[in-house]
């Protein structure tokens, strides 16, 4: 290769383009460095990270960070507040919003407030459309270099080549800035130009700066002090105790600077060398010197914290330099405690001791200021507080307490008396009498504890409560967790005693006990439940002494229980115990408490009734021994004993038959035991003592029992076996025939018997018998049908003849019938008939009427409906005659009108040239040779400026601005989507001040009808892309119904607010006696005011309560319902008036609602009728009439002196009015807060009725063309075209905002909009339109005379540059559809089929002609009856002349024609055709209607047109006539006497080249010029000469001119013409010249 010998230290050389390309990448790296350097800079000035430097500059476009850093500088010019966006969350979502130029406009004023010069300050538009980026950048540097010479911000660093960017980013970079073509800017030189900005003597300036970079390279401190105190260095601030600080200072800042310099020498940098690269600039040396004295007075604080001297602190503090503002000589001692443990708290995280920052000493005398102030305020407020104790008033002393300065907890306002109560304690036990913070501070944090528990109770809220209690604020003690359901309940109850005792509040003391309570309560029951755990184990140890122990513990508080029952005891639970683990099925079920207590009162019951068994049983057996039968049957009856069956007819019986048992049984032994045992049914044995008649359920110890005892079981048997015979005896007695009843059934069974023993022997010889039995009725059967068919072979002829007649019979004798039935019942068979017919019919219609594509037979059924006279066709065609017209005339007037402007431009170029004549003259005998140039500059008519001058660049710019504002008026879609691109504030103040300008506030019926046409639009737009629920268009504000309520509230309706509403406003104001309070509080303040008023004491009842107890007095529950009786009569005034007032609403508002109405109904077909009614009812009543009702003063409602307002009482009825009238209209009851007045919520429905009934007559309004008696051709037919007046702020304004929203208002490229805004070009300026000059921009005037041009206003007469044409094509394709359905009609009728193609490609029969025929003859006699002056279409005419196949022909050839242009499709069998013919079925009669008044209004235009068209020729024959008359008058001659003809001029060709008027003759050299004369003749004809041209005195060519086509160039601007085709003449100066020799001056 190349290089190969050339060592390896030498680099090989590169080429143009790579150094080229190098170079550019060092630039794109140098500028990164900056925009590191700027990012760092800022990110330690806003103390917050920053995007990489590859994203800062779109980050710095919506100027967020800018105006942050502009608040760090200039706090007092940029507050945060004024900062739009500030944490970027519009920008993040949507991007750019124009407010976001506020933010950039806020740094440029902070950085001309601390004086930075203007030359380093950016456009806006640099920075938000990103235009120059690195100027922004440059900004930035300059403002960091400035703010660290004035010490208000640190040093930037300069990070070239101490930073890395990839490749990709460098790369990326040179791209952008070679894509804006953009320079960077000298960086290295922001220095240099910052002090020659700002000092007087640049060159001392300059010299003084070099001589102290010089004495610090020399390092001597004197000399670098005498250098640094050169008046002309402009150095601020010197001190000579820091000479030092500076030299070291200054030395490591240039030894740095020198550092970079060198670093930058290594690249190639685009900027030359400058002296300032190396050197400290005066701003460098001004900001390190400010930067030394910082670091001084930070030293001589440290010193003052270490010595802890309070009064060498505060003059270190009070060292200008840290720029303390706020220091506070009373805080000292403050300032000395807070500094020293901030320098402590640092050294801590240091690690070794450091100087405080002074950021860092600012807060900390900012923190002591703050805690002196906090202190101070804290004693005022406790100072406070004592006081409002003192005098004892709750509510006061609730508003002390919450005052933040006393730092207390939270103070709750339900529980006022309570701390007034406490507190007032806690005071008068207080030894000063004064409660101090702390003790204020216990005590309140207790009380709202204790009122924390206090609201849970009342809002039954648990783990609210739970939550109190256990707060160490409210301190209770012996709080367990599993007792909060308990503690809540116990409260709850305590809390219901307590105020029914009167005590509003439980004190702390209530809630300890309450708690104490609960827990002993608690623990009693678990005690209960030990003991219940022990019976149940004595149960299972089936120990009766262990059970009675248990059921006599005190803990288990059983009652009843005794000693002799204990067996009685354990059998009883021991049994409940079995039979609960039989239910539960678990053996180890327990009984509970209340089951043991059951059964301990179970067996003391058990003992007591076997106590008095057993006694009754002994009182039996003492009644059987003594033998005496009735003392016998009495005790047996005791119910004691129990004993079953006992009749008193048995008595001797019993005695007898006991003595008898008794009598059996004996004594073993011979002692008689006193001891009796019984049994009881459950198996348990009762002992009972015959000597002290006392029972046990324990066997007697000694073991005897006595057994002479009959038991009541014996007993019983006896009674029982006695009774039975003595019923059985009784039993015989009493049925005797029962018995001989029996015996006869048992004599009637043995008969039966017998019988069925036959029948059985009969059944066993069951087949045998049938056999005997077929064969003799076989037999007799044969027999009989032998003789029967015998009989009917000898008479057959007679057997048919008789079955013939006998069904004749039946068949006549059924259709009589069924004709008698018919005949009677005649009416209702023609009902079903017709109902049948009608149903079908109906059936049919309903598919002709809702099918999307009707079947042909269906069509057939209907098709003879349009047939259709020879009038309906001649009107069809007379409506595209008249159309046609219409449009031809509309061009003619067009083109008339355009003449009639011409003329206009005429006479006002005659008129003006007379003006510049008159000045020409007056400089005439100044002119020379010299000066032709400057005659033809002051006959130019272009002199004057302005929009309305008379040149043709003027009047085009006029015209395409009369048809831009026409296309906006006529065309409401292009303002409402205008209205929609814009901010709303900005919409609202465009509409107001522009578009009701357009319209002229709708001063007459054209532009009232066109600004609802775009009140509608933007309505519909609104709904469309905004409303994506039925109701947000009640909470989004929209613009156009804010704007539709403001124009027809303040401009249209004011007088119909009057009207509806004064009547009963009035009645309101005038009653005196009126007075309407809802309120409960209020009425009960009132109450007591009148009270104390009256009787001059103090009433005793609290001046603050909450409205449940203002309700609780009668008083104020009477006077509230005398408040609510006379709010609902005055109510139902306003509503009745309202309701009654609908023809007085302005048409504009019904028609807005009506539009609303139907456009929500349209977008959302699920929302309720009456949701839907909810919103027109908002936009009606409450925007429309509710602010006149609050207000009536303000809306002219009523009458009121200057100066005098309306009383607040009236103002308290009417809103009071004002807010049942909202709830009804929006069909919303009254509840919560206003649950006192739920009474009138009946009322609230009712007049909701009468308000829809009201909205929906509201809505039945006409539409706007038929209100305004508008259509299509309206504006064609105005003679006046409409003018509005505009400002021309308005109109620059206007067009500024179509040119930058255009592709958004009209997104079709191909719109008439963007037509008329490329005829307009570029924006105009105020000067331009005005056609006046301006002073230059530095004058300070200018501004305001802009001002005032701009409010100059301007008339535009609106024309439209649209002309519609007439469609000739379209005509002919609409007869040849209607000639192509008049014949189908005919064929259809006549001949059947299922589509159309099979009835045209299929024959007709000869049936089928001749009904085609009748039909066609009946058509020709009805049109032989028409009159001859409609028998004027004679294609539909001759097409009924035609045969069935040759209108089949003609039918397929139109068929084919109407597929090429695309209105049928064979395909689809030309179902298109189908659908037409039941369109027109089912718009037959309407059609007609409609087609009557179409012909009506196309007359009502043509004469219209006549009158316009006969207009413009009238003033186009004044105006030929003016123009003759003003040239007639101009004509002067030169000549006086009667000779009054003008003489003709003479001039050589140069001559007239010397007067300028002649330029040059092609093909003829200037010496020939003397042989050419020009003659000019005038004519006879006024302005018209001809002129000759002589050659060597021999004619050559003739010229007619005339003045008027001059005049005409002139205005186009043509300076030169062409005679002759050779001659270029002077056009100005031709005038000049025929003016003077042919015009009067």
């Amino acid at each position: 290769m190349a290089g190969a010998g050339t060592g390896p230290g030498r680099q090989e050389r590169l080429t143009a383009e790579e150094m080229d390309e190098r170079r550019r990448q060092n630039v794109a790296y140098q500028y990164l460095c900056h925009l590191e350097e700027a990012k760092r800079w800022m990110e330690g000035c806003l103390s917050e990270e920053l995007p990489p430097p590859t994203e800062l500059e779109e980050n710095l476009r919506n100027g967020v960070l800018l105006a942050k850093l502009g608040h760090c500088f200039a706090p007092a010019v940029v507050p945060l507040k004024k900062i739009y966006d500030r944490q970027q969350t519009r920008y993040k979502a949507a991007g750019l919003h124009f407010r976001h130029t506020d933010n950039i406009n806020h740094w440029r004023d902070a950085m001309s407030h601390v004086g930075l010069p203007s030359i380093f300050h950016p456009e806006t538009t640099d920075i938000y459309d990103k235009k120059n980026m690195p100027r922004v950048v440059y900004c930035i540097h300059a403002l960091s270099l400035y703010l660290f010479k004035l010490g208000l911000a640190p040093q930037i660093q300069d990070l070239y080549g101490k930073v890395d960017f990839t490749e990709e980013e460098i790369n990326n970079m040179k791209r952008e800035l070679e894509k804006y073509g953009l320079q960077l800017p000298a960086f290295s030189k922001i220095g240099g130009i910052l002090a020659n900005e700002l000092s007087v003597d640049e060159a001392a300036v300059h010299a003084a700066v070099l001589a102290i970079n010089e004495a610090v390279d020399r390092g001597v401190v004197a000399q670098t002090m005498v250098a640094l105190r050169n008046p002309n260095a402009m150095l601020l601030d010197l001190r000579e105790a820091l000479a030092g600080a500076y030299q070291e200072v200054l030395h490591r800042a240039k030894l740095e600077k020198g550092s970079n310099a060198r670093n930058r020498c290594l690249q190639v940098i685009p900027e030359g060398e400058d002296i300032y690269d190396r050197c400290l600039t005066q701003a460098e040396i001004q900001g390190n010197i400010n930067k030394a004295n910082v670091h001084g007075a930070l030293e001589e604080v440290d010193d003052a914290l270490e010595s802890q001297d309070a009064p060498a602190l505060y003059r270190a503090l009070q060292d200008p330099v840290l720029a303390l503002r706020c220091l506070q000589r009373d805080n000292l001692h403050r300032y000395l405690e807070q500094l020293s443990m901030d320098r402590e708290q640092k050294a801590l995280e240091l690690g070794y001791v450091d100087l405080l920052e002074q950021e860092e000493v600012e807060a900390g005398i900012l923190a002591a200021n703050k805690k002196g102030e906090e202190e101070r305020a804290m004693l005022g407020a406790v100072s406070r507080i004592n006081a409002a104790i003192r005098r004892g008033m709750p509510a006061e002393t609730l508003e002390a307490l919450m005052d933040p300065a006393a730092q207390l907890p939270a103070v709750y306002p339900l529980a006022a008396p309570l701390y007034q109560r406490q507190l007032a304690l806690l005071q008068r036990q207080h030894p000063r009498g004064e409660l101090v913070q702390e003790e204020l501070f216990v005590a309140v944090e207790m009380l709202s504890a204790v009122a924390l528990v206090n609201r849970a109770l009342d809002a039954g809220d648990a783990d609210g409560l739970w939550s109190s209690l256990v707060s160490p604020a409210l301190g209770l003690a012996g709080v367990e967790d599993g007792n909060a359901q308990r503690y809540f309940e116990d409260l709850l109850q305590l809390k219901g005693q307590s105020r029914e005792a009167g005590a509003e509040f439980l004190s702390w003391n209530d809630i300890q006990d309450s708690v104490t309570n609960t827990n002993s309560s608690v623990q009693d029951e678990n005690d209960r439940v030990r003991a219940v755990r022990l019976i149940n184990e004595a149960l299972a140890q089936a120990d009766p002494e262990k059970t009675l122990a248990a059921l006599l513990l005190p803990a288990a508080a059983l009652s009843d229980v005794t000693l002799p029952t204990a067996r009685r005891y354990h059998d009883v639970l021991a049994r409940a115990r079995r039979l609960k683990a039989q239910a539960t099925e678990d053996d180890g079920a327990v009984l509970w408490w209340e089951e043991i207590q059951d059964g301990v009162c179970r067996a003391n019951q058990d003992t007591v009734a076997a106590r008095r068994m057993a006694l009754g049983t002994a009182a039996i057996n003492q009644a059987i021994k003594e033998g005496k039968v009735a003392q016998t049957l009495r005790v047996l009856r005791n119910p004691d004993v129990a004993l079953c069956g006992v009749v008193s007819a048995c008595a001797a019986a019993y005695q007898e038959q006991l003595a008898a048992v008794m009598a059996t049984k004996r004594q073993a032994g011979s002692a008689k035991p006193c001891w009796i045992q019984h049994k009881l049914p459950d198996g348990a044995e009762f002992y009972l003592s015959l000597q002290s008649f006392e029972g046990s359920w324990q066997r007697p110890r000694d073991g005897g029992l006595n057994t002479t005892h009959l038991s009541r079981e014996e007993i019983q048997s006896v009674i029982t076996r006695v009774t039975a015979a003595h019923d059985r005896e009784r039993l015989w007695a009493s049925n005797v025939a029962f018995v001989v009843r029996l015996q006869a059934r048992l004599r009637g069974w043995l008969v039966r018997r017998e019988f069925a023993a036959r029948r059985h022997v009969l059944r066993e010889q069951w087949p045998a018998a049938i056999r005997i039995q077929a064969c003799w009725r076989g037999y007799k059967q044969r027999r009989a049908f032998q003789e029967r068919l015998r009989y009917l072979h000898a008479n057959a002829d007679a057997a048919v003849k008789i079955q013939a007649g006998v069904r004749m019979w039946q068949a006549r004798r059924k259709y009589q019938e069924r004709l008698r039935y018919f005949r009677k019942n005649i009416k209702a068979v023609i009902k079903i008939q017709a109902f049948v017919r009608a149903n079908k019919a109906r059936g049919d219609y309903r598919m002709l009427v809702h099918a999307r594509n009707p079947p042909l037979s269906i069509v057939r059924r209907f098709i003879h409906l349009l047939e259709q006279s020879q009038q309906d066709f001649w009107e069809e065609s007379e409506v595209l005659r008249l159309q046609e017209e219409v449009v031809k005339r509309i061009r003619a007037s067009r083109q008339l009108e355009s003449d009639l402007d011409l003329m206009d431009i005429k006479i006002g170029l005659l008129v003006k040239n007379r003006i510049t004549l008159q000045e020409v003259v007056s400089h005439c005998k100044k002119l020379t040779k010299k000066n032709k140039e400057q005659l033809s500059e002051m006959m130019s008519i272009d002199k004057q400026k302005g929009l309305k001058s008379l040149s043709k660049e003027k009047r085009q710019k006029l015209e395409a601005y009369q048809h831009l504002f026409y296309l906006l008026q006529t065309q409401p879609v292009y303002l409402a989507r205008l209205i929609f691109q814009m901010p709303q504030n900005k919409s609202t103040k465009f509409m107001e001040s522009v578009i009701f300008t357009l319209y002229n506030y709708a001063s007459n019926p054209r532009e009232a009808y066109l600004l609802l046409q775009l009140f509608k639009a933007a309505l519909q737009e609104e709904i469309r892309s905004k409303v994506d629920h039925v109701h947000d268009i009640l909470t989004g504000n929209a613009t156009v119904i804010r704007l539709v309520v403001s124009f027809y509230r303040n401009a249209r309706g004011q007088n119909a607010l009057r009207q509806i509403l004064g009547g009963p406003v009035q009645d309101v104001l005038q009653d005196k006696t009126l007075s309407i309070r809802t309120n409960p509080v209020d009425i009960y303040k009132a109450w007591i005011n009148q009270t104390e008023s009256q009787s001059g004491q103090k009433s005793k009842l609290p001046y603050e309560v909450s409205p449940e107890q203002a309700l609780s007095h009668p008083e104020v529950q009477r006077r509230l319902d005398i408040s609510v009786r006379n709010l609902l009569t005055m109510t139902d005034k306003f509503v009745s008036a309202i309701t009654s007032s609908v023809d007085k609403i302005p048409y504009g508002m019904r028609y807005v609602a009506k539009i609303l109405r139907t456009s929500l109904a349209e977008k959302f077909p699920r929302a309720p009728v009456e949701e839907i009614d909810k919103i027109v009812g908002n936009l009606l009543y409450y925007r429309f009439m509710n602010p006149a009702v609050v207000a009536p003063d303000g809306f002219d409602i009523v009458d009121i002196s200057a100066g005098v307002t309306l009383h607040p009482d009236h103002r308290r009825n009417l809103g009071s009015i004002a807010k049942v009238l909202q709830h009804a209209a929006a069909h919303k009851a009254f509840d919560g807060e206003n649950a006192h007045l739920c009474g009138v919520n009946p009322y609230l429905e009712d007049t909701h009725k009468k308000f829809r009934r009201f909205i929906s007559a509201a809505c039945c309004v006409p539409e706007p063309e038929e209100r305004f008696n508008m259509d299509e051709y309206s504006e064609m037919v105005a003679v006046a075209k409409p003018v509005i007046y505009i400002t021309v702020g308005e109109l620059i304004d206007t067009h500024k905002l179509l040119l930058e929203h255009q592709d958004s208002i009209a997104p079709d490229h191909g719109d008439p909009l963007h037509e008329l805004l490329e005829d307009l070009e570029e924006l105009p300026t105020v000067q331009s339109l005005v056609g006046e000059s301006v002073a230059s921009p530095a004058d300070g005037s200018a501004e305001q005379v802009l001002s005032q041009l701009s409010k100059m206003e301007m008339s535009l007469t609106l024309t439209s540059k649209l002309v519609p044409a007439a469609s000739s094509e379209e005509s002919d394709a609409r007869g040849l559809l209607l000639s192509t359905k008049q014949m189908l009609v005919d064929i259809i009728q006549s001949q059947p089929g299922d589509s159309l193609p099979e009835i045209l490609w299929t024959q007709a029969s000869e049936y089928e002609e001749a009904s085609h025929d009748h039909l066609m003859h009946r058509r020709a006699l009805r049109d032989a009856q028409t009159p001859a002056k409609l028998k004027r279409n004679r294609s539909l005419a001759a097409n009924s002349q035609l045969s069935m196949e040759e209108k089949k022909r003609k039918i397929i050839r139109n068929l084919r024609r109407l597929e090429s242009l695309g209105l049928v499709d064979s395909a689809r069998q030309y179902q298109e055709l189908v659908d037409e013919l039941a369109k027109d079925i089912r718009n037959q009669r309407r059609y007609r209607q409609h087609r009557k008044g179409e012909l009506l209004k196309l007359r009502q235009t043509l004469e219209g047109l006549n009158a316009k068209t006969l207009f413009y020729e009238e003033q186009i024959d004044y105006y030929n006539q003016y123009i003759k008359t003003c040239l007639d008058n101009l004509a002067a001659n030169k000549v006086s006497g009667k000779n009054k003809k003008l003489q003709a001029l003479h001039y050589t060709a140069a001559r007239l080249f010397e007067k300028g008027v002649l330029l040059e003759i092609e093909d003829l050299p200037l010496s020939q010029f003397r042989n050419v004369i020009f003659d000019i003749i005038p004519c006879e004809e006024s302005g018209r000469f001809q002129v000759k041209a002589k050659f060597m005195g021999i004619d050559m060519e003739r010229f007619q001119l005339h003045y008027q086509d001059l005049l005409q160039l002139q205005y186009e601007g043509v300076a030169v013409m062409k005679m002759f085709d050779k001659a270029k003449v002077n056009v100005n100066l031709l005038i000049f010249l025929l003016n003077k020799k042919f015009f009067k001056k």
